[in-house]
């Protein structure tokens, strides 16, 4: 086969429910807590790190409110 001959894989709409667009990942927000004054801050992807209320530039990852269970044995 020449390397003339090569054509490359075109995107195809897939079936799955699997669709993730620009708009998708850009506009989710992940939520943090403020190391200063304990605000809840909301940042898109490229936001700068830093709260909205004070400033202070050290923000924690909130944990999720999942639960876990555990079965007794």
């Amino acid at each position: 086969m020449s390397r003339e001959a090569y054509a490359p894989p075109t995107l195809q709409p897939s079936s799955s429910n699997f669709n993730t667009t620009s708009t998708d990942i850009l506009g989710s927000s992940t939520q943090y807590l403020c190391g200063e004054c304990n605000a809840k801050v909301q940042l898109k992807k490229g936001d700068a790190i830093r709260c909205k209320e004070c400033g202070h530039r050290v923000l924690y990852k909130e944990r999720t409110k999942r639960m876990v269970q555990f079965e007794a044995r």
